[in-house]
């Protein structure tokens, strides 16, 4: 059917492959430089200043008192596109420009199953690549599963997007997506899979974003293609603080990183089953496993329930809406995940503090939250 994530040093080497495409009476030379003068034309346009914004950093008297230790949370759903993708991907995108990209294409998960006979809706990383794309001018193609909803599908067009749906996951339609990315001057946007993605400037663990000073207790995320859990391992690396143990949180039915790290190897999961389907990546990615070995990583799984029930109690204490892939972080707390650690001997039992980063954001309304609790049996 067709529809018409910085603060950390990367070393990308530079790329510029101008393919003439013939045609009567155009000399080959005169074509290529042509185009260098266009993609040199293009790159000089390029904005400086990330897409991203700087987010808060506030402590949170509710979840503080649930946890019994102070927790700061990380306002991602506050960025200009929904969530902290925009960080990454409008970086990545902004670099591929100034290498001369003439398209853009870009896969991305939608986040539910049918509820009540409508579709959630879904594609943060396609919104934040549309989003970005429009900034730089550049035509983009999301590519999404055909579950995805018309909202979204409007909502992508309206930031002036061409929007592909095929195949059931996202898995498939990001095969599509790089199957496209094989035609001249177009480049594939990976919703997480990219240094560029997860390095800097990408990420909200660093002294520039107010997470200074002492070391927190911990730092807990929602783990989707591993995207997130890269970036803030590059953060903590970068000033120091190894140390400081990561709550990878996961929903069960999309815990590819749990059962990779549970393998000891990448593990492809049979299906997405988990409602949270924006951490919904059939295989997550190998920069996952070598950060589990780079910083003291906790995979934590969640069940669907106890994740839409984090986004009520949310809702309640913050008065901020959020998705279910959030909820899930945000489990770690309200379903005392961080106590049971502690009990464990896995996390100290006397915290300085924790770090829950609220990613988004974009997949998630009123009526919605209300039919998944209804679904998932919520009290």
């Amino acid at each position: 059917m067709h529809y018409g994530d910085p603060d950390f040093s990367v070393l990308v080497q530079d790329w510029l492959i101008v393919k003439d495409r013939g045609g009567a009476g155009v000399r080959a030379d005169g074509g290529r430089q042509r185009a260098a003068g266009m993609e040199g034309s293009l790159a000089e346009r390029v904005p400086a200043e990330p897409f991203h914004r700087v987010t808060p950093l506030l402590e949170s008297w509710a979840l503080s008192q649930v946890a019994g230790v102070p927790v700061f949370l990380k306002y991602e759903n506050v960025q200009i596109a929904g969530s902290f993708k925009i960080r990454g991907i409008g970086h990545f995108c902004q670099q591929m420009a100034k290498r001369g990209c003439r398209h853009l294409v870009c896969s991305s998960a939608v986040t539910g199953q049918e509820v009540a006979g409508s579709n959630q809706q879904g594609g943060n990383a396609g919104i934040a690549a549309a989003y970005s794309a429009r900034k730089l001018g550049i035509p983009v193609t999301i590519v999404l599963p055909e579950s995805t909803s018309m909202q979204v599908v409007r909502r992508l067009q309206g930031e002036g997007a061409e929007v592909l749906l095929t195949g059931k996951v996202w898995d498939e339609a990001n095969a599509r997506a790089q199957e496209l990315a094989t035609r001249d001057g177009w480049v594939n946007v990976s919703p997480f899979d990219h240094p560029l993605i997860w390095g800097r400037p990408c990420q909200p663990c660093s002294g520039a974003e107010g997470v200074a000073g002492d070391p927190s207790g911990g730092c807990g995320a929602g783990r989707g293609g591993g995207g997130l859990l890269a970036g803030v391992t590059a953060g903590l690396l970068e000033v120091g603080w190894q140390q400081v143990p990561i709550v990878a949180m996961e929903t069960r039915g999309a815990h590819s990183f749990n059962a990779a790290l549970q393998a000891g190897r990448l593990v492809t999961l049979p299906d997405i089953t988990s409602v949270a389907r924006s951490l919904g990546a059939k295989t997550v990615a190998a920069r996952a496993l070598e950060c589990a070995k780079e910083c003291e990583v906790l995979s934590e799984v969640v069940e669907d329930r106890e994740a839409v029930g984090a986004v009520q109690r949310f809702l309640d204490d913050e008065r901020m809406l959020v998705e279910p892939a959030c909820g899930a972080a945000l489990a770690a707390v309200y379903s005392d995940i961080l106590g049971r650690l502690q009990a464990e001997g896995r996390l100290s039992p006397t915290l300085a503090s924790v770090v829950v980063i609220v990613c988004g954001g974009n997949n998630i309304s009123s009526q919605q939250l209300q039919e998944l609790r209804t679904q998932l049996d919520c009290r």
